[in-house]
């Protein structure tokens, strides 16, 4: 059941839990473009492990409201007064895909609040030195990110028409990434189940508008607002070598630039791959457990 908190400047953002609701608290950061109800462990698997869940709509998104120009690191302020309002004084922190670089922050700037971090399939920053960011990319990222770089208007000029679609149609989105996905992929959005829980992701993350989209990809290359080599928190890092939506690359250099980083590669694994690798990163979350899977 999705529940409300204020935040600053009025900014209203939906959140809900599952699992203990007295167990270890988790915050699960979704990707981009998503919400709340984006893909997450069983219930039953929350609960064996004491896990108390914690989801919400970054602003933009399902039924949080915009922030206009909000960063990378805005989100651990969310993340704070969200925790605060809840009574959750310590908290670990994952996020996949575009959730990733949110769960960073939170890592950075929150100092002791956060236990641990996972940030699977992750982006490094844009002006990442060393990094060709976008090499390896499919060519529609590639094209929305050029877009970003040209302003708002340009960005939604392209994704506001995509998200008007995916409202239509949920599964939209997952057809018109097809002929790009690799085929480990393929093979997981080929699962009634994941396709439905991705479909519900979707439809909820864009129900009002494309904004959450288009704030993500704009920070996403614009300065973050915080350095990962201030990281100090235990941080792992899960990515799969075929991911063409942000390329291995990407994790590679922050496993450098993150001095508590632990790095798991997983050959022939892509993006959606991290849909089955967050559940067996639960126990490492929660002080338990063997991170080096991959």
């Amino acid at each position: 059941m999705v529940d409300f908190v204020q935040v600053s400047h009025g900014r209203r953002l939906a959140f809900q839990q599952e699992g203990a609701q007295d167990g270890h608290p988790l915050f699960l950061l979704h990707g981009t473009p998503g919400s709340r109800l984006a893909p997450r462990p069983r219930s039953s698997l929350l609960r064996r492990l004491n896990i108390r869940l914690i989801t919400y709509d970054r602003p933009g998104y399902g039924e949080s409201d915009r922030q206009p120009d909000r960063t990378v690191a805005d989100c651990a302020a969310d993340v704070a007064l969200l925790a605060d309002h809840l009574d959750v004084r310590r908290f670990a922190v994952a996020g996949r895909s575009g959730g990733g670089p949110h769960a960073l922050a939170c890592a950075a700037l929150l100092g002791d609040r956060v236990t641990r971090c996972a940030a699977l399939v992750a982006l490094a920053p844009r002006l990442a030195e060393g990094l060709d960011w976008l090499a390896g990319m499919t060519a529609s990222n590639v094209r929305e990110y050029l877009a970003a770089a040209n302003g708002r208007p340009h960005l939604a000029q392209s994704l506001t028409p995509a998200a008007d679609g995916i409202r239509a149609d949920p599964v939209r989105l997952i057809e018109s990434l097809y002929h790009e996905l690799p085929i480990a992929d393929r093979q997981v959005v080929s699962d009634i189940g994941i396709r439905a829980q991705l479909e519900v992701n979707y439809a909820e993350a864009l129900k009002n508008s494309a904004d959450g989209w288009i704030d993500d990809l704009l920070a996403f290359i614009a300065p973050w607002g915080f350095d990962p080599g201030r990281i100090t928190v235990p941080t792992f890092l899960w990515h799969g070598t075929e991911d063409v939506f942000s390329p291995i690359g990407h994790s590679l250099w922050l496993a450098r630039h993150i001095p508590t980083a632990l790095l798991s590669v997983r050959p022939g694994a892509a993006h959606f791959d991290a849909l089955d690798a967050l559940p067996r990163i639960l126990p490492w979350l929660i002080g338990s457990g063997d991170p080096a899977l991959n």
